[in-house]
């Protein structure tokens, strides 16, 4: 038995042929990828929209066919922007995982940085963002794309530009060295800079290179091997570790009890992307497990749903969890 299916019409104003045009795209190629992404099909006339499917996917359609022309007026839409549209509307849909009872809340925090406006893209950034701030540890636990790194990067620069910390201090094990940095070539900073090459890219889109290299030479901004935080107490500080899912359960409580006075920690990883060697335990699934209770500490759970790449790295990460569920 078929589906139940709807149709919504939709008819945007003002009929302006330039901004209808935007809207499509060339050959129609706006509404086709709406209606690949969303199971539905778009008839026009004219301004006059008819979005076919399934109740919910009808309206949706209709949805992102109204916030889309709100647009027009002001950028040129192409197939990436069309995307995220999508992408945030399923995420507006959908619930923010929460570890324990908290009260609803539809406060959506902005970030201000030198460079750009940061908005989260849906609930479950929201909520991520909100913990950050709320928050002395935070965790942030899903697959690539979700935006985790990069807006705990954009919470850390925030915090040093209001001077509620002194120093943003960045980690990552460097697992693919063995932690073992001294074969590869240059100083220490050299030998790093290849495993923090994303909180990088985030810093310099935020603030832009010439400050970042900047804050560096101050030592504002540090960067650092896991391996060389054991000894150390770091206070007024905006702590990451990203990666996480590839400490030990020694490197990982190592890291956390650095934690000092006047700081912030986020940690971020990916439990589906483990490279540790054979039967060694994450440290990061153990630290979810043993932390779950504990008063002070946020988790935030993505899913491929929140993945705000392109449509083809959601795609990927969900044949890649179905394989792993079927195995």
């Amino acid at each position: 038995m078929n589906a139940v299916q709807i149709s919504r019409d939709v008819v945007l104003e003002p009929a302006d042929n330039n901004r209808l045009a935007n809207l499509c795209g060339q050959f129609d190629e706006h509404l086709r990828q709406i209606e690949r992404r969303l199971n539905v099909e778009i008839a026009s006339r004219g301004n006059r929209f008819r979005v076919t499917g399934r109740p919910g996917a009808a309206e949706v359609g209709g949805d992102v066919l109204l916030s889309l022309f709100a647009m027009t007026d002001r950028e040129r839409l192409d197939p990436e922007r069309v995307h995220m549209m999508l992408q945030e509307s399923f995420m507006d849909d959908a619930e923010a995982v929460v570890n324990d009872a908290e009260p609803a809340n539809d406060e959506v925090v902005t970030i201000q940085t030198r460079r750009k406006l940061i908005r989260p893209r849906g609930a479950n950034q929201t909520a991520y963002m909100r913990r950050i701030r709320d928050h002395d540890l935070a965790f942030g636990v899903g697959p690539a794309g979700t935006g985790k790194t990069y807006l705990a990067v954009a919470s850390a620069v925030d915090a040093l530009e209001n001077e509620q910390v002194r120093r943003i201090v960045l980690v990552r094990p460097a697992v693919e060295a063995g932690e073992r940095l001294g074969f590869l070539p240059g100083d220490l900073s050299q030998k790093v800079d290849p495993y923090l090459r994303p909180m990088y890219d985030a810093l310099y889109d935020m603030i832009g290179a010439e400050r970042v290299t900047q804050l560096i030479e101050r030592n504002v901004i540090e960067v650092a091997p896991l391996a060389f935080m054991r000894g150390r107490s770091l206070n007024e500080s905006a702590v990451i570790l990203d990666e996480a899912q590839n400490t030990s359960i020694e490197q990982m409580k190592m890291f956390l009890t650095r934690i000092g006075f006047g700081s912030r920690a986020v940690v971020t990883g990916d439990t589906t992307q483990i490279d540790l060697p054979s039967g060694q335990t994450s440290g990061l699934k153990n630290a979810v497990e043993v932390l779950k209770d504990v008063k002070g500490v946020s988790f935030t759970y993505f899913t491929p749903k929140d993945v705000v790449r392109h449509e083809l790295v959601q795609r990927i990460v969900e044949a890649y969890e179905k394989n792993d569920r079927s195995g």
